[in-house]
């Protein structure tokens, strides 16, 4: 079982597998992460070479085909599973925060 499947994923990983959902080679990722999430992140190549081979190795995404030069990516039924399992995670720990923040703290 991967590492990612049993702790947080950093926000780069994440929106690496996000971008991930159709085949792409190494800089067209990059592209892809600046633009699921609207410009927060713009990675350069050592951040994303070094996600792409954690991700290679964690068996969450395949290396589809190589075109000369250029790698192309791509999420497998793993890396899905692990991404849901993150976006869970996310998801329980924003409705946790809007029950504090809109019921816990309305008195403060």
């Amino acid at each position: 079982m991967p590492k990612s499947e049993n702790s947080p994923m950093s926000e780069a990983m994440y929106y690496v597998l996000l971008s991930l959902a159709n085949p792409l080679h190494g800089y067209a990722v990059m592209d892809a992460v600046k633009k699921v999430s609207n410009g927060r992140i713009n990675m350069g190549p050592g951040t994303l070479y070094g996600i792409l081979k954690r991700l290679l190795k964690e068996n969450l995404i395949n290396l589809e085909e190589v075109d000369g030069t250029r790698k192309v990516y791509h999420i497998n039924a793993v890396g899905h599973e692990a991404l849901n399992k993150e976006f869970e995670r996310l998801s329980t720990l924003v409705h946790d925060g809007k029950s504090y923040l809109g019921e816990g703290r309305s008195n403060d």
